[in-house]
């Protein structure tokens, strides 16, 4: 079974294409876009469990130069 979620990045003003550039380089991210709003970017990873994902949300994405802050929305199936 896989697991998905969209990650919400909030970064420091300057740095978001850094971070944009790093976050696309990190395994398991499928996808990142810049948006508007609240948050700076939006990263869709995908994992094999929960665990997963929270290595590459908290350990790899949250730790880069830059991030202010994250917020992880896991995917369900309604």
């Amino acid at each position: 079974m896989s697991a998905k979620a969209y990650i919400l990045i909030e970064g420091a003003a300057g740095k978001i294409p850094d971070i944009h550039k790093r976050v696309n380089m990190i395994q398991g991210v499928r996808s990142c876009h810049a948006v508007t709003g609240q948050f700076d970017l939006v990263a869709l990873v995908e994992g094999q469990d929960l665990n997963e994902l929270g290595s590459v949300g908290y350990a790899q994405i949250q730790m880069l130069d830059g991030v202010v802050r994250t917020v992880t929305c896991n995917v369900i199936d309604l």
